[in-house]
């Protein structure tokens, strides 16, 4: 039996701003420690930019996340759901994973294990994704326009990229100080900071011994949930290298396509599919199971013009996640310290993020939507090229915070535009699975690409050009691509809902 839904889950409009701005930062302060801040670590241990390169495909876990959000939907959390209510008793789990995570990465800081840091950067990007789902879902419920979308959104990436600067620079910082494990333990801590804030507002249960009874059932089952999920990942990672070693692959070997082959047979069997789907009425089994109704949803819905959508949400922030993986041991290359990087990272970053997602934000709220995604693409460009001209300037940390600014302000930019353009994308019965669709499978082919970033860059550089070079202006001319689908997309209508 499911909890019914909570008053408190829809909050006064006063108080929304700040709800997603702490809920951004919740989410947001993990994702370096399994990206750009993992792969300096592995870097500082000699590990091979073709292995750091496989590493981002932790990153991939994300655009999955459409493989369980139909849980997060239709499930609560036990305990937690009556303690707090259903999305917020998932954030608080989700939490609880994030911090545990964060704490065992810095355990086993040495690297000495690959395999044992695998299996902790996925699951910390696991728990950061459960949490992400949860919140869009709620935020989707809570404000349906794009009017009410755009200063939402702004308040929830502010959150988010404050705490990836807090958490990028921060753990540099106290990295070339006092070592990685006091890096990530520190992050941890600030990771469990947002918990007591999201805790103390307006618990769901009765007074009594029932809050009581709820909060110790949840706490158990959380227990619970987060041994089967890491027991889970364990196994399925050692099933897999097993697999990988028996097919003869290794660090030098290009595993790309059979991995992006793999990742895009549930979307092409969709597209086959679709003749079938459009004719689905309402009582098909497609369209009414609760594992794929919701993205069979987008597909009834668009038309073929679903396939024109993906293609463009796919390429739309291809340049950023293509810069991502690659720019800090690119920066660090030139000569620039781990602390250089973690000052550019701090108060420079965080300035441009904000800005770039304040204006980002406001552009979303002024019709026409394609005229802000254009106007975020070229910005986001702007930001990837100035990677190529940091490389052939001396070192000099002005220059690299310039560098940096340009690259934060197109990144915050674009991402506060493309969530509210793929928020309107969404049906209002399935917030938080199609949201997750939608968000998955934009990152889906670039996170596949930014895998393989540092094997390219390695053979450019062994055939005698600069990889780094032709690399990041690759990035750039792809997110400027993304402007010749506007046209359209704007002419581009969803078929009325028949249910």
């Amino acid at each position: 039996m499911h909890a019914p839904r909570p008053v408190s889950e829809r909050p006064s409009t006063k108080a929304r701003l700040a709800l997603f701005g702490v809920l951004g930062f919740s989410a947001g302060l993990p994702f370096y420690m399994f990206s750009t801040v993992l792969a300096l670590r592995l870097a500082e241990h000699g590990v091979t930019l073709a292995v750091i390169g496989f590493f981002a495909w932790v990153q991939l876990l994300p655009t999955f996340r459409f493989a369980w959000a139909p849980l997060l939907d239709r499930y609560d959390v036990p305990g937690f759901a009556r303690f707090w209510g259903k999305r917020r008793g998932w954030i608080m789990l989700a939490q609880l994973g994030i911090v545990s995570s964060t704490a065992a990465m810095a355990w086993t800081s040495d690297d000495r294990s690959l395999g044992v840091t695998a299996l902790f950067a996925v699951l910390l990007a696991f728990w950061t994704t459960t949490l992400e789902v949860a919140a869009d879902a709620w935020r989707i419920e809570l404000a349906p326009t794009e009017a009410e979308q755009g200063p939402i959104v702004a308040a929830n990436l502010w959150g988010y990229r404050s705490a990836m600067v807090a958490a990028g620079s921060g753990a540099l910082l106290v990295a070339d100080g006092a070592g990685w494990t006091a890096a990530y333990l520190v992050i941890a801590a600030a990771a469990f900071a947002p918990f007591p804030i999201l805790a103390a507002m307006r618990p769901q249960a009765d007074g009594g011994g029932g809050r009581s009874v709820a909060l110790a059932t949840g706490l158990a089952a959380s227990a619970a949930l987060l041994l089967a999920a890491m027991l889970l990942v364990a196994g399925v990672g050692a099933v897999a290298l097993t697999l990988f070693a028996q097919a003869g692959l290794d660090g030098e070997a290009n595993v790309t396509p059979y991995v992006l082959a793999l990742a895009l047979l549930p979307f092409a069997a969709m597209a086959i599919a679709l003749p079938r789907i459009r004719r689905a009425p309402p009582t098909s089994r497609l369209r009414t199971s609760a594992a794929i109704g919701p993205y069979v949803d987008i597909f009834w819905r668009y038309g073929t013009a679903a396939l024109v959508v993906l293609a463009f949400v796919s390429l739309y922030r291809m340049g950023d996640v293509l810069a991502l993986n690659l720019s800090k041991p690119m920066i660090k290359s030139l000569g620039y310290s781990l602390s250089a990087i973690g000052r550019a990272d701090s108060l420079v970053a965080l300035a441009a993020s904000l800005g770039g997602v304040g204006i980002g934000g406001w552009l979303a709220t002024r019709p026409p939507l394609g005229r802000a995604l254009a106007i975020a693409a070229v910005f986001a460009a702007l930001g990837n090229f100035g990677f190529v001209w940091l490389a052939h300037q001396r070192v000099s940390e002005p220059l690299l915070y310039l560098a940096t600014f340009a690259d934060q302000f197109g990144n915050g930019m674009a991402g506060a535009v493309f969530v509210v353009y793929l928020s309107m994308l969404v049906n209002p019965r399935y917030p938080g699975a199609q949201y997750a669709f939608l968000s998955g499978f934009a990152f889906l082919l670039p996170r596949l690409l930014a895998g393989a970033g540092g094997v390219v860059v390695e053979r450019l550089d062994r055939a005698g050009y600069s990889g780094f070079d032709l690399f990041f202006l690759a990035s750039g001319v792809l997110s400027l691509a993304a402007i010749a689908f506007l046209p359209a997309l704007a002419r581009i209508r969803p078929r009325a809902d028949d249910r």
